[in-house]
C-alpha cells in the first residue's frame, strides 16, 4: 500500500514553529489521515524522510531557481549540480547574491521567476523575505537528496519514496477562492479565517477536488483550531500527492507533471 505524505516545510524549524507531516493512505477509496508528526529539527526532518516506502510526498518548498537567475549567475544549468552548488553557499551569500541580481533590475522586476509560480500564484523561489523561500529551498532539497528521495522529472531516487513540489496556498484557492484562512499574527486570527479553514475541510472531505478526506472529528477540530494554518497546510499537500498519485496509478509516469517542464526550475503539481 503506497502512502501519502503532506509536508508544510520550515527552512529554521524549532519547538515554536515545527516542520508538520501529515501521514495518510487509501481505505475503501478515501484518504484516510493517520496522523501528523512534528519535526522541531532539521535532524528530524531528515530522520523522517527515511521512512520506508513506498510512499508519495507533497512537500511546500521550491525545488528549484528561476532559469534566469542560474543562467545569470552562471550556475550549473542541471538540476542536482545547481542544487549541490547552492547547497555550499551560506545564507548571507545567498542574500547578497540575489540581492545584487535584484539592484540591477527595474521595479516592478526585481526577481526572476519560474515557469510554474505565475499560474500557481507562488513566490518567487529565489525570495529570500516574506516568505524566505530560497532559505526554505536551501534548507531542504540537499537534505531530500540526501536521503536519496526519488524527485520525478528531475533526478532519479528511490521510487518506493517520491518527491513532489506542493503548494497548498494553490490548492486552497481552488476550494475557497481568495479568502485567508491563516495567520501567524495573533491579532490576523480572526473568525473569519476561522470558518474559511471550516470551508476547506468541508470541501476536502465532500471529495470536490476527486479525492475524498476522512477525518475523525478530533482531527477536524485540531486542524480547524491551528491558526496559524500549518496542519491544514501539511494536509494540503498531502491531497496534492494523492491526487499525483492517482495520476501515476493510471499511468502517468510524471504524476502529472507537464512533460514539457523545464528540469532545472521543476513544476508544482496540480498547476
Amino acid at each position: 500500500m503506497t502512502r501519502l505524505l503532506g509536508c508544510d516545510f520550515s527552512s529554521s524549524p524549532s519547538t515554536r514553529k515545527s516542520i508538520v507531516i501529515a501521514w495518510g493512505a487509501w481505505r475503501d477509496k478515501r484518504l484516510v489521515l493517520e496522523g501528523l508528526q512534528a519535526c522541531t529539527s532539521l535532524v528530524a526532518f531528515e530522520q523522517a524522510l527515511h521512512t520506508p516506502g513506498p510512499w508519495v510526498g507533497g512537500f511546500d518548498l521550491p525545488f528549484g531557481l528561476p532559469r534566469e537567475l542560474v543562467t545569470t549567475l552562471r550556475w550549473p544549468l542541471i538540476w542536482k549540480e545547481c542544487i549541490d552548488h547552492f547547497a555550499t553557499l551560506s545564507r548571507e551569500e545567498i542574500r547578497a547574491t540575489f540581492k545584487a541580481f535584484c539592484d540591477k533590475r527595474p521595479v516592478g522586476g526585481k526577481f526572476a521567476h519560474r515557469a510554474t509560480d505565475i499560474p500557481a500564484g507562488s513566490s518567487p523561489s529565489m525570495k529570500w523575505v516574506n516568505p524566505p523561500v530560497a532559505y526554505m529551498l536551501h534548507a531542504g532539497v540537499p537534505l531530500m537528496l540526501q536521503a536519496g528521495l526519488d524527485f520525478p522529472g528531475l533526478y532519479a531516487g528511490d521510487t518506493q519514496r517520491v518527491a513532489l513540489e506542493a503548494y497548498p496556498g494553490c490548492l486552497a484557492r481552488r476550494l475557497i477562492g481568495s479568502r485567508s484562512y491563516k495567520s501567524d499574527d495573533r491579532a490576523k486570527q480572526t473568525p473569519e479565517r476561522l470558518i474559511a479553514r471550516k470551508d476547506i475541510l468541508q470541501a476536502l472531505v465532500s471529495g470536490q477536488v476527486g479525492v475524498t478526506l476522512y477525518l475523525r472529528p478530533a482531527q477536524h477540530d485540531a486542524l480547524v483550531a491551528d491558526a496559524s494554518g500549518d496542519k491544514l497546510d501539511a494536509v494540503l499537500c498531502m491531497v496534492q500527492a494523492a491526487m499525483a498519485q492517482q495520476r501515476h496509478a493510471g499511468g502517468d509516469t510524471l504524476y502529472g507533471l507537464p512533460p514539457e517542464m523545464d528540469a532545472l526550475e521543476g513544476w508544482i503539481i496540480g498547476v
